[in-house]
């Protein structure tokens, strides 16, 4: 084995290494905190259902207190569930810089793996401001909270509906096969930097249903949030994936319609 492929084995099984070490972590984070939320309860709304307190400030605490928890709760929470689908594709792109010679691997790696996380902070802000504004919202308005269990059985509904969307077919693809064994590209931050981005446009994308579920079912309940990743993840690197996307959402269908059911809307 020449000094090359025996330096390249040696940065694989370190890229794996910090790989599980950052989703054993954050998945051990996440879980104290969800455990934390859920000793401090929640509101009981109209209608029977509880509202988290992920979207209520504590006493004296500030809006960009609120925001800054929040987000720091999101990434982690990411990292967790979303890391373990994107190794496959940092390692394709990690042979499509690595030809070059003296290329800093670890680093672009690195710095394409911040950019897709960025993205998905700013999914995450984007979720807490709608979340903060539907939260004071209900709480002002009594007759909508009671609306709050059949509305969330339709958005099961519709997110499971995307699963069989050429839509969702295409950014799938677009997250499983980014790069082929043919490309390459070049060795520089600006690069590293978009690539990582559009990865995570296209997860995004990709998950969005999946991820809309578990925000209406709640972003701290560990029961929705593993099955949330158990899907993300199944879908994106089991092979057939395309087959498992269509499952996935006839079971997310026929949940959402139960839930329908079960708040009293005649079907």
């Amino acid at each position: 084995m020449t000094e090359a492929a025996v330096t390249e084995q040696v940065s694989q099984r370190s890229f794996f290494g910090v790989s599980a070490l950052l989703v054993a972590a954050s998945a051990m984070v996440t879980i104290v905190w969800c455990e934390s939320m859920s000793a401090m309860g929640g509101m009981l709304m109209p209608g029977g259902w509880t509202m988290s307190m992920v979207w209520m400030r504590m006493p004296e605490q500030t809006w960009s207190g609120l925001a800054a928890s929040f987000l720091s709760m999101w990434i982690v929470m990411m990292v967790a569930i979303m890391l373990p689908s994107l190794v496959p594709a940092l390692l394709r792109y990690r042979p499509a810089v690595g030809g070059s010679r003296n290329a800093p691997l670890g680093r672009l790696t690195a710095l394409a793996g911040l950019g897709y996380f960025f993205v998905w902070t700013m999914f995450g802000l984007v979720a807490f401001s709608l979340g903060v504004a539907l939260a004071a919202f209900e709480m002002q308005n009594p007759a909508l909270a009671r609306s709050i269990p059949i509305t969330v059985g339709v958005i099961v509904v519709i997110a499971g509906a995307f699963q069989f969307t050429p839509w969702k077919s295409l950014h799938l693809a677009r997250c499983q096969y980014d790069l082929t064994d043919n490309d390459t590209l070049t060795v520089d931050v600006t690069t590293a930097w978009r690539h990582g981005l559009r990865l995570g446009v296209h997860c995004a994308i990709c998950c969005a249903g999946l991820m809309t579920i578990l925000l209406v079912f709640g972003i701290m309940d560990l029961g929705a949030m593993a099955a949330v990743a158990a899907a993300i993840n199944v879908e994106r690197l089991v092979p057939g994936g395309a087959r498992v996307t269509r499952a996935i959402g006839a079971v997310t269908v026929v949940v959402g319609l139960y839930l329908i059911a079960r708040a009293g809307l005649p079907l």
